[in-house]
């Protein structure tokens, strides 16, 4: 069993996993993960389709419970937590469809998502911190703009913006360039690898590899509901296995 160990060494776990184990009838959709991810640190999860990559983050959500092993949360153990107390405790995930309120302004969206978390079902106006956190996603000045009106990059910018505003110190990012033009994506990059600087950890599926290049952060390969190898891209990239199996004519 392979364990992960992604920062320093010199800050709490955000997140571990104790051999955590997924079955569905006969099939293991995830078979063993064990891994540590520090405070302020970044890992990247790459694999085929149907690997168990979606299901992992199932798990540390609440979406779906472990058929075995063990979930912490910034030393909380969230194995049997509900969906929304673990959101509540501070992971946040953004799906590849952004899920914003197209009908309100980015802005008015901002602050959903932080009375969603302060206090539940109260309303106030978009204040200052919130244009903060849109500038902090590139969205500066467009507070008063309708979700709606937004181009698709925008709109997947403010969804993580809404996590930063939610209070998120965990962000579980599927696929977060999912629709995007290049230059979106080099965008997203740079607002991703800025997170840490902001007190927040990212949690990355990706199937674009020049994406995860760009991260700059450790990547773990997974493969039937195991990780099958761990270290920098380049590493990973230049791993025979690795690239026969999963990343072929897409490593440049």
């Amino acid at each position: 069993m392979l364990r992960l160990r992604i920062g320093a060494g010199a800050s709490m776990a955000v997140l571990e996993l104790f051999d955590v184990h997924k079955d569905f009838g006969g099939l293991a959709a995830v078979a063993g993960v064990s891994l540590r991810l520090e405070a302020g640190s970044m890992l990247a999860l790459v694999g085929p389709n149907g690997c168990g990559k979606s299901t992992l983050f199932d798990l540390v959500c609440g979406a779906q419970r472990p058929t075995r092993g063990r979930i912490a949360f910034a030393g909380q153990d969230i194995t049997a937590a509900r969906p929304e107390a673990i959101a509540r405790l501070g992971i946040g995930r953004k799906f590849q469809t952004p899920t914003v309120f197209d009908a309100l302004t980015a802005g008015e969206n901002m602050a959903v998502a932080r009375l969603a978390r302060e206090r539940p079902g109260f309303w106030v106006r978009a204040g200052p911190a919130d244009d903060t956190v849109l500038a902090q996603v590139g969205l500066a000045g467009r507070q008063n703009v309708r979700a709606g009106a937004l181009a698709h990059g925008e709109r997947q910018w403010l969804e993580l913006g809404l996590l930063l505003a939610s209070g998120a110190e965990l962000l579980l990012l599927d696929e977060p360039t999912a629709g995007m033009t290049a230059a979106e994506t080099a965008a997203t990059a740079a607002l991703v690898r800025g997170l840490p600087a902001l007190g927040r950890s990212a949690f990355v599926i990706e199937h674009d590899m020049a994406f995860v290049r760009a991260l700059g952060c450790p990547v773990a390969v997974m493969a039937a509901g195991r990780i099958l190898r761990f270290g920098s891209y380049a590493t990973v990239e230049a791993d025979p296995e690795v690239r026969a199996l999963y990343f072929g004519a897409q490593v440049a």
